[in-house]
């Protein structure tokens, strides 16, 4: 890859992270009205979550966030971050320090996908007389009334650390980062993966496809943040490119396509709300923030409360059921906006979906095998199957047997061909000349204007 393309998706990268933008001012620590908090979560009843959580809360599984890092410390996170690593050479071995350009990212995404919410302890009266003073507050239990609940309450994270959006001092550019992440998460026992950041570029470096690929065949989903308008991301940039990846857009507070936290593109699955939205952050605090990076970890829990109701359904029809059972909007069927539509996880989790073999967002594996032709760059880091080229469709090619000259009757179509073309000729040549001859003679008009070109397409008005 040429420099030029790495300043690009570092640039990209950079722009996905701060589309994650938050607003207003940040509280660094617990409120004790953190219930106000939870009530602004619109989406656990618009998108039909709530429901959804009659069948299904995610328990027993793993879901790897791919991000800046998490605070597994957060109230709404006690318990919920089993295992991490950090991919960047900068972070905490367990993926739980802050890191890169925007520190809140990852714990903001991990509270929307799993937070537990928390008890806000409250003081007990002290009897009189010679009661000790108190001693130091005690951890809240983990799940309570207060903070964020995230989609899949009972699942489990994996903190995968990366730095991106500003130089890494640890060294590992993006294109190595996002590999050894998504390879690691595959190993430790993640069944859905979340990437809520991007690139502003379609294309992606070729030593990410045999990591994707890995995660295809281990049956992983992957669901990726569409990006966001103001940040850059006026089409979908990688990895929401990667066929096979589960891309989702964003819906404005009116459940329309948001006009900057989103972007459009055909490799868009499926849309959910990404304004207005709320997350904990490092330390303990909570922020209001928007774009797409908080609309994929919504999808993201739900991919794990199917998971966990039917733990022997494969990434495939994981993938199908959430396209398929998706509220269409838009042009009717699949769109660049939305998709297949808006997402609905009470249909996903409780209507009868036909099983399928197949991704309808595609296989990172037939890419490969046409555009690629299987051969990777770098070898793979862990044991894999290579594709192999498709094999030829053509036969051997042979060397023509030396025929016989043609006798009379078999040149005689021949010279029929020729004679009419000879007198075909004759009679263009002839026009021609005539033509001439009139257009010497004939008076001088103006020319008329062509009208057979359209001058100017006004676009069509907004409604």
């Amino acid at each position: 890859m040429t420099l030029r393309f790495r300043r690009t998706l570092s640039a990209g990268l950079a722009t996905a992270l701060a589309g994650g933008a938050l607003a207003g001012a940040l509280l660094t620590a617990p409120a004790a009205t953190a219930d106000a908090w939870r009530d602004k979560e619109f989406w656990l009843k618009d998108s039909g979550v709530t429901n959804a959580w009659q069948v299904s809360k995610g328990a027993g599984v793993k879901v790897a966030i791919i991000d800046s890092g998490i605070d597994g410390n957060h109230p709404d996170l006690k318990g919920v971050v089993v295992g991490g690593t950090d991919v960047s050479g900068a972070g905490a071995p367990n993926g739980q320090k802050s890191i890169g350009a925007k520190t809140e990212h990852g714990t903001l995404v991990a509270t929307m996908l799993a937070g537990r919410g928390h008890t806000t302890p409250t003081a007990s009266p002290s009897p009189t007389g010679s009661a000790p003073p108190p001693g130091p507050p005690t951890v809240p239990p983990a799940g309570g009334p207060d903070g964020i609940t995230g989609v899949a309450p009972e699942a489990q994270i994996l903190a995968v650390s990366t730095w991106l959006g500003s130089p890494n001092p640890g060294g590992k550019t993006d294109q190595e980062q996002i590999p050894d992440a998504v390879r690691w998460a595959v190993d430790n026992g993640a069944k859905v993966i979340n990437i809520s950041l991007g690139s502003t570029s379609p294309d992606w470096p070729q030593s990410w496809d045999a990591a994707f690929l890995y995660a295809e065949q281990k049956d992983v989903v992957i669901v990726a943040a569409a990006g966001n308008r103001v940040g850059g991301n006026v089409q979908v940039g990688a990895p929401a490119t990667i066929p096979g990846v589960l891309t989702v857009a964003g819906l404005d507070g009116e459940g329309r396509a948001s006009v900057d936290s989103s972007s459009q593109g055909i490799s868009i699955g499926v849309a959910a709300p990404a304004e207005k939205l709320v997350g904990g952050i490092p330390g303990g605090g909570y922020a209001e923030w928007a774009g797409t990076s908080g609309a994929a970890p919504i999808v993201s829990g739900v991919a794990a409360l199917i998971r966990s109701k039917w733990p022997e359904m494969s990434a495939n029809q994981v993938i199908n059921r959430i396209v398929s059972t998706a509220k269409d909007a838009g042009a009717p069927g699949k769109d660049p906006l939305y998709g297949y539509g808006i997402l609905n996880a009470e249909a996903a989790l409780k209507d009868d979906v036909a099983a399928t073999s197949s991704n309808p967002l595609g296989s990172i594996a037939d890419w490969i095998r046409v555009h690629r032709r299987g051969d990777f760059s770098e070898p793979s880091q862990a044991p894999v199957a290579s594709p192999t080229s498709a094999a030829p469709t053509l036969a051997d090619p042979t060397v023509p047997a030396a025929k016989t000259p043609a006798t009379v009757d078999d040149a005689l179509p021949a010279a029929v061909v020729l004679g009419f073309g000879a007198l075909f000729l004759a009679l263009v040549t002839g026009a021609a000349i005539q033509l001439r001859k009139v257009s010497k003679n004939a008076p001088a008009v103006a020319e008329e204007a062509e009208t057979g070109a359209l001058l100017k397409v006004d676009p069509p008005a907004r409604t």
